[in-house]
């Protein structure tokens, strides 16, 4: 790592240098980011998740830009360019955009225009013609006529010395950074429909005539576009206006009016039309999408945080239905630890018989498995289920809704079928909906967080980079958490800093065969879980049946002698310290700093000691929906219906009120103030009061406000469908395309 990097990341990030050499040293040891931002504070100074996050992705890039410096060298060098100004001009290269330029002269090439120009012996000619010192060029063009190399006119002679002179310019890495420059500021997007698909571009209807900066345009709407053209529905091209593009070239390379600052001129528009205008729309459609990305994949990876921490109901006795009509709704019954007790198939409103005996058998398992909690599958017949369920009237059991989105998903997987391989897949489904009510972020990591449903153009967006910062988020949430190491899943340990899926699957498979685990230090005798992994994995891994308390908090096992020496020096046990905050409160953490240990470290110590082992995680709370309400069909323009956040987006928020199709709360209709980010505003299983703005049954489509401000007496204008217009806001208007491609 070269070390003036380390000074380059301080800056951006507003840190000192030392501090981002001591976050790569620990990530080359082998530690992990939660370990680093938990255990690790008294060395970076305290950085979080975030900043030890940036650090590690932007040394990388880095790295990346320094390897690609040494292969370019290389080339170089094999190839006779390379020289003293050559190199110190490579390695001061500061973006991977400025190292290509300054290598493309360079670079092998294909056989071009001006290399066969040169070839033809026009090389002379052309930088006579570039010099602009008032030559005759057709006087002397004739010098240059040669038949045995097909130069058999003037012209012939002038049209590959523009070649030429068109490729210099190409290649001058002034003109390319003022042009990228340019683009960066200017460039506009343009989208039109592809001739004779109006039908079948009907879903990108707002961009049949389409105008809009680079600058301004949100990147659902660069995403949507970028799809259209994609499926061949939308023509797209990216460019400034012409004429201010080639006045950028011109203020470097034109010097006159006279003959040959014409053929220069002439070489400019050829240079522009036929080289630069495409590698610079290429760079900016890059540019562009990457920023694009960026923005999603965050939009993306805050609602999967805020799903993964929903608030859990914990260990409860569940009974789960996966709600379906023709097929009946398939039925678990779970124990507090997620095991299935039993299965079955009721049918409720098939038939009165049906119905009757769906009534006995809720009954009987509720009573059989002293059932604490009724979880229902928000899929269709979800509502009609509640329904039947609500109407037996079962007295001290909780009846919610949980969103089922990728249950199916997990119920078709290899997990799935290990863990339930004499079960079909709709048992699996019902089980996963159960689990889910009873701890969210233990089952949703059994899922690919793609296939959750709160992502925006997630297949779009760079698959790489996307599972990148997903995996960042889960192994976040559940570090955050904690996880309890006797009841949880392989695929739960995985994401546990230090371990992986081989230690995970070792951990599980030594509990199973030597029973449970009596204290962190036993998990030492797991095969292959080192000394490295076990000092990254101990802090976050609870034993709730330890004799020792503190096994069962985030307090590493490196700091329990501090706890020790904290209860000897207060006369009294550790159990004593935990339940006696007067014990605590006369703590001096100061007395107990050393070496390794500094204040942030003791401070979070006694903060564990307050409350140890607790979820980070809200409580849970019960919601219902408005019962008058089941279908799109029984909505009314103005009604006010309790609901749920279910995904959040940059122009909107999607909220489920029991109707089977989520409604849009547009980023206008979010708040009676201005609202420039949706997340600011809501979150991921929220619960919201929503006003009814619009129902269109046809395309199944809800409009829906969270605005206070509305006056019940005076009628709900409908929007008209306005054509969209480019505005500084970079806001659109709700009758858009985005709530429908998201879904896709």
């Amino acid at each position: 790592m070269n070390q003036n990097h380390f000074k380059l990341i301080a800056d951006e990030l507003k840190i000192s240098e030392a501090q981002v050499i001591s976050v790569n040293n620990l990530l080359l040891e082998g530690s992990t980011v939660p370990f680093i931002s938990r255990y690790r504070k008294e060395v970076t100074g305290s950085l979080d998740e975030v900043y030890i996050t940036n650090i590690r992705d932007r040394i990388t890039q880095l790295t990346e830009l320094e390897d690609r410096k040494k292969a370019v060298l290389k080339s170089l060098e094999q190839n006779g360019h390379l020289n003293q100004d050559l190199e110190k001009r490579v390695l001061i290269a500061e973006t991977m955009s400025d190292l290509e330029d300054i290598y493309l002269p360079y670079k092998p090439k294909r056989k071009t225009k001006g290399l066969m120009a040169k070839e033809k012996g026009l090389e002379p000619l052309a930088l006579q013609i570039l010099e602009q010192s008032g030559i005759d060029v057709e006087a002397v063009a004739e010098d240059f006529i040669n038949e045995d190399k097909e130069v058999v006119s003037v012209e012939d002679a002038l049209k590959g010395a523009r070649d030429i002179v068109a490729e210099i310019i190409n290649e001058d890495q002034l003109v390319r950074k003022n042009l990228r420059k340019l683009f960066r500021n200017s460039a506009v997007f343009q989208t039109s429909v592809v001739k004779d698909k109006e039908k079948e571009a009907v879903k990108y209807k707002d961009y049949y005539d389409w105008t809009e900066k680079i600058t301004t345009a949100p990147s659902h709407r660069v995403l949507a576009m970028r799809r259209g053209e994609k499926e061949d529905l939308l023509n797209l091209n990216v460019q400034p206006s012409f004429d201010d593009a080639i006045e950028v070239i011109e203020a470097i390379y034109l010097k006159g009016q006279k003959s040959d600052s014409m053929e220069v001129k002439s070489a400019i528009f050829d240079c522009y039309k036929r080289l630069l205008s495409r590698s610079m729309e290429t760079e900016i459609r890059v540019e562009t999408k990457e920023r694009a990305d960026s923005e999603a994949i965050d939009v993306f990876s805050e609602n999967l945080r805020q799903l993964l921490l929903s608030a859990p109901l914990g260990a409860k006795r569940i009974l789960a239905i996966d709600p379906g009509f023709r097929t009946g709704c398939k039925v678990v019954c779970l124990d507090e630890q997620g095991q299935l007790k039993k299965n079955d198939t009721i049918y409720p409103g098939m038939s009165n018989n049906k119905d009757i005996e769906a009534q006995k058998k809720i009954i009987k398992l509720c009573d059989e498995y002293d059932i604490e909690a009724i979880a229902i599958g928000n899929g269709t017949a979800s509502r009609e289920t509640e329904s039947f369920i609500r109407g037996l009237k079962l007295k001290n059991i909780l009846i919610t809704m949980v969103n089922e989105s990728g249950a199916s998903i997990y119920s078709a997987s290899d997990i799935a079928r290990e863990e339930f391989p004499d079960h079909d897949i709709t048992v699996r489904g019902s089980v996963s909906i159960g689990r889910r009510l009873m701890d969210p972020l233990s089952e949703l990591v059994k899922i690919d967080p793609k296939s959750i449903g709160v992502g925006q153009y997630q297949h779009d967006v760079d698959q790489n980079s996307l599972k990148n910062a997903l995996d960042d988020v889960v192994i976040s949430c559940v570090n955050g958490v904690g996880v309890d190491v006797n009841r949880s899943s392989v695929e739960l340990l995985t994401y546990v800093s230090g371990l992986g899926k081989r230690l995970a699957k070792n951990i599980v498979k030594f509990r199973n065969e030597n029973g449970p685990y009596i204290s962190r230090k036993s998990l030492k005798e797991v095969p292959r879980l080192g000394p490295k992994a076990f000092e990254q994995a101990a802090g976050f891994l609870k034993i709730t049946e330890s004799d020792n308390i503190l096994d069962r908090s985030s307090v590493h096992p490196e700091s329990y002698h501090i706890v020790d020496d904290m209860a000897k020096d207060m006369n009294c046990s550790i159990s004593d310290l935990i339940n006696k905050k007067e014990l605590r409160d006369k703590i001096d953490i100061k007395e107990y700093v050393t070496e390794k240990t500094g204040l942030p470290t003791l401070q979070d110590i006694l903060d564990e000691l307050s409350k140890p082992g607790r979820d980070p995680r809200s409580e849970f709370e019960e919601f219902k929906f408005d019962s008058s309400v089941e279908k799109i069909s029984d909505l009314k323009e103005g009604m006010s219906l309790p609901g749920i956040v279910t995904n959040i987006t940059a122009f909107g928020a999607f909220v489920d009120i029991g109707v089977h199709q989520d409604g849009l709360v547009h980023i206008s209709e979010m708040s009676d103030t201005f609202v420039k980010d949706t997340s600011k505003v809501v979150k991921v299983h929220q619960k919201v009061k929503v006003r009814v703005l619009s129902i269109d049954q046809d395309r199944k489509r809800i409009a829906l406000s969270m605005k206070t401000t509305f006056d019940q007496s005076k009628p709900i204008k409908k929007k008209s469908k306005k054509k969209i217009t480019n505005n500084s806001s970079g806001r659109t208007p709700f009758n858009n395309p985005f709530a429908e491609l998201l879904k896709k």
